[in-house]
């Protein structure tokens, strides 16, 4: 009797099939996180001029005009570039994320984040 050692083709195919079905899943998943990640820095952006937003304002009972005068960069992108965030008002501001780079193409949802010195977030519940 020959010992012969190795797979037969129908152990490949079941095992390339395996790996199909579970790339199928996992995949939609990733993209989904991914995509998720890259909106919450776009959120904690809008957030963050808007403290400066509140903050300007105590000291000179209006807000500010523009960014540099929060001390941020004109135009302000966050850190992984995802989100440009502008904000415009002064008696009244809107700040405004708008999706950069490949964030924009991955979340179609939330291309834009907005919040007013109202507290209205928009453009809908899910993007924050």
């Amino acid at each position: 009797m020959i010992n012969q050692k190795g797979f037969t083709l129908i152990e490949v195919m079941i095992t390339v099939v395996i790996v199909g079905i579970l790339s199928a899943i996992a995949y939609p998943s990733y993209t989904s996180f991914v995509t998720k990640s890259g909106r919450s820095e776009g959120v904690a952006a809008v957030m963050r001029v808007s403290n400066l937003q509140e903050q300007y304002y105590m000291d000179n009972r209006s807000f500010a005009e523009d960014m540099t005068k929060l001390g941020l960069s004109e135009p302000f992108l966050t850190e992984s570039g995802y989100y440009s965030v502008d904000s415009v008002g002064t008696t009244s501001y809107t700040i405004t994320a708008t999706a950069a780079g490949s964030q924009a193409t991955r979340d179609t949802t939330c291309a834009t984040i907005t919040l007013t010195s109202v507290g209205i977030k928009g453009p809908s519940k899910e993007c924050w």
